[in-house]
Parts: C-alpha cells; sequence; structure tokens
C-alpha cells in the first residue's frame, strides 16, 4: 500500500509532519481530515523509502539524463505577477475553491508565459502540494518573501488577507519604482547626451587640438595631459577596456549570486549609513506586519516567528531573528530575545513589544508598528527621490565642467606661445 508523507495544521493551530498509509491520495485526505487535520502539503514516497539524497528523475528516468536548453524561462512581468495576485486574493475572498481559482485565473491570462506558469501551479496543487510549495518550484516567478507570506497565510487559515497584503505592498513598491525613474529620467538624458558628447571629444576634437598646441612647443597643463590620456587609451584600447568591463561585470554578477557573495553584499549595504538604516527598518515592518497577523490568527508564537522571519528578506538579518527564536524555545520574552538584534530592533521597538507581550496585546502592537514604521519609510524614500535629480545633475555638471576647464585652459596660454 502507498506511504503518504504529509504536512498539516492541527486543531490546536501547531504544524505536524508524518506519514500514513493509503489505497490513494483521495484516501489519505479523508484519513487526514478522520484525525482533525487540515492538510498543508501530501506526497507520495517511492517504495515508502525514497534513496537518501537522492531525488527521482523526472519520468522515472536517470537522474543524470542529458537535457538540451536553450535560454532560461522567460520572466513574468510584476504588472502580470501582480493581477495575478489580487484577483486570486479577491477570488478566494468570495468563498471560491483554491484550484477553481486557479482554473479561473489561467483561462483569463492574456500572457502566454503567464498561463503556462498558473496551469503549472494549479497542478501541483490539485496532486496535493500546498500552494506555498507550488510557488516555490518557480523561483524566478515567485521571490522567496512572496511564498514566505503565502505559507503564513496557509498555516493561518487566511491566505486571502495574505495575497490581498502582497499585492498591496507589489502596488507601492511598483509606484516608488516609477517614482524613481520619473525623477531620474531628465538626469539620465542628459547623461547619456554628455557621454556621447564626452566620447567624441575624447576620439576626434582633442587629438587635433593636441597636434595644434603641439606644434606651437608648448606644454599642455596636467588636467589636460590626463584628459588627453585618457583620450589616446579610449582610442588605443577602447575596445579591450568595454570587453574587460563587461567580463568583470559577470564576474561579479556570479559572486553576489552566490550564498557567500549576497551576504556579504548584504552586509555592506546594512553598514551604509543612510541606506542601511531604511534597509532595516523596511525588513522590521515587514516582519512586525507578517508576525502580528499570524499571532491574531491563533498561531502559535514559534511557528509564526519562523514563517515571520523568512519575510524579512536579508540573510544576514535572517540569521540574527533565528537566534531570537531559540531564545523563545528556551522561555525568554518575545521582546528579550529580540534584544540582540538591534541593527534590526531599535531599544524603543523592543520596550513597546515587551509592554505588550505582557499586557497579552502583542498582535495588535506589531501591526500598529508596522503601519508606524511604513509612514516614516515612505516619507524618507520620498525625500530621498526629490534629492536624487539635483545631485545627479550637480554631479553631471561638475564632471563636464572639468572636461571643459581642461580644454579651455590650453586655449588661454596659447597665445603667449604666438607671441
Amino acid at each position: 500500500m502507498p506511504v503518504f508523507q504529509f504536512r498539516a495544521l492541527q486543531p490546536d493551530g501547531a504544524i505536524t509532519e508524518g506519514q500514513i498509509e493509503a489505497g490513494g491520495r483521495q484516501e489519505a485526505f479523508r484519513t487526514m481530515e478522520g484525525r482533525g487535520l487540515r492538510p498543508i502539503s501530501l506526497k507520495e514516497r517511492a517504495n515508502g523509502k525514497p534513496p537518501p539524497g537522492t531525488a527521482p528523475a523526472p519520468g522515472g528516468g536517470s537522474a543524470s539524463r542529458f537535457t538540451l536548453s536553450l535560454g532560461g524561462p522567460r520572466k513574468i512581468p510584476a504588472r502580470v505577477l501582480e493581477n495575478f495576485t489580487r484577483l486570486l486574493s479577491s477570488l478566494l475572498a468570495a468563498g471560491v475553491a483554491l484550484s477553481r481559482a486557479l482554473v479561473i485565473l489561467q483561462k483569463e491570462a492574456s500572457n502566454l508565459v503567464a498561463k503556462a506558469k498558473w496551469k503549472e501551479v494549479h497542478d501541483l496543487v490539485v496532486d496535493g502540494m500546498s500552494l506555498a510549495d507550488a510557488m516555490a518550484k518557480s523561483p524566478e516567478t515567485f521571490p522567496r518573501v512572496y511564498v514566505a507570506m503565502v505559507e503564513a497565510g496557509e498555516t493561518g487559515g487566511f491566505l486571502d488577507v495574505v495575497l490581498g497584503q502582497i499585492a498591496d505592498f507589489q502596488a507601492r513598491e511598483k509606484e516608488m519604482r516609477a517614482k524613481v525613474l520619473t525623477a531620474l529620467l531628465y538626469p539620465s538624458i542628459l547623461l547619456v547626451l554628455a557621454s556621447a558628447v564626452l566620447v567624441f571629444l575624447l576620439v576626434f576634437f582633442i587629438p587635433r587640438f593636441q597636434s595644434i598646441f603641439a606644434g606651437f612647443g608648448g606644454h599642455l597643463p596636467l588636467l589636460t595631459q590626463v584628459i588627453v590620456s585618457l583620450s589616446e587609451v579610449l582610442r588605443d584600447y577602447g575596445l579591450i577596456v568595454l570587453l574587460a568591463a563587461v567580463i568583470v561585470g559577470f564576474m561579479i554578477r556570479s559572486w553576489l549570486l552566490s550564498p557567500h557573495g549576497r551576504r556579504a553584499w548584504e552586509g555592506l549595504i546594512l553598514r551604509i549609513p543612510a541606506v542601511g538604516t531604511l534597509v532595516a527598518q523596511f525588513a522590521m515592518s515587514r516582519f512586525c506586519r507578517m508576525l502580528g497577523t499570524l499571532l491574531g490568527a491563533g498561531v502559535p508564537l514559534v511557528n509564526g516567528l519562523n514563517v515571520a522571519r523568512r519575510s524579512i528578506g536579508n540573510q544576514i538579518l535572517v540569521d540574527a531573528v533565528a537566534q531570537s527564536i531559540d531564545r523563545v524555545k528556551e522561555g525568554k520574552p518575545l521582546g528579550e530575545s529580540l534584544a540582540e538584534c538591534r541593527v534590526l530592533f531599535p531599544g524603543s521597538v523592543l520596550e513597546m513589544i515587551s509592554i505588550a507581550e505582557e499586557s497579552g496585546r502583542l498582535d495588535q502592537e506589531l501591526v500598529r508598528i508596522a503601519n508606524v514604521t511604513e509612514g516614516d519609510l515612505d516619507r524618507r524614500l520620498k525625500t530621498a527621490v526629490a534629492l536624487a535629480e539635483p545631485l545627479m545633475l550637480f554631479f553631471i555638471a561638475g564632471f563636464i565642467g572639468t572636461i571643459f576647464i581642461g580644454m579651455v585652459i590650453p586655449i588661454f596660454t596659447l597665445q603667449d606661445y604666438i607671441k
């Protein structure tokens, strides 16, 4: 008889895992419901014992089977993913079953890549996999934070609410990105035009100017010599420099995608005075909102912490919160346990958490902290966007002005050599 590995939610809100024997998947579901369990995931185990450390290849073939891939999968646009998330939230809130809601969204999808992806998620869910696990199979479409929040909604039984929050977050993120791009559009156009003019001057104009000045036996000023040297490098080794820049950029990108490189980069961002504070505040608001929502739905504190920490997004901060969870398991209060992670939780926030924990309204206070923090973040980001345009224009003007001065100085000294 087949053996199924299950993960389910107990009546008290705790998550349990185990194995059951059943004649089929439907019988396994009925057995779990008879025990008072709410299924989260159900997977059949081959012969009851899968080989340790290995995974069966698709179709029962060898795991080392050769496959030919002509490029990676096309990425689904953020607008399409936001629309999918919001519609799925509305359908679930209206009482539509998850599998049927996925079928509806699949049929209505106009993007062919999205249609195929929604069908893939639907097939996995119908096969007994949880929605979060099905989405985790496609990390190029559903980010880790997205999957963590969906898992939290499934765990607490408020998936429609969480999906609505995800859609709102995606909308705010898109709006902020649009504001930044709008603010940087004009300076970016100026930068492109200035770069084109600069390349023309360095490649065509400065060499002729140098020969004219050298004919009078004059010596170029230091600033002009630097510009002339840059012109010679660009003319003689321009393609090599471009190729080297592409190779270095590719190596840096590969390093950032590795676990070690990602941790080093995230740690560096946290140490930057202004940016690090914003990143930490944003992560704290995510964590507090997720944990407060989970606690309000009746999820146990430890389980809620394990899910909420995955919504932080920064692995350095995730590791710090993981150590705090270990202290909570030992019986220490939440505020005291989070005190070791001062980068993420300021002293005032820890005090509010401790007082709310003592008064029994921790869930409400966490959501309130998230609302206040997000409001402060919004104001600070608007200020940063407003300052970005004049600062960029200032640096462009300074750069072009330096080139202009370096070319004008020899013109004023040229009349001395003519005399």
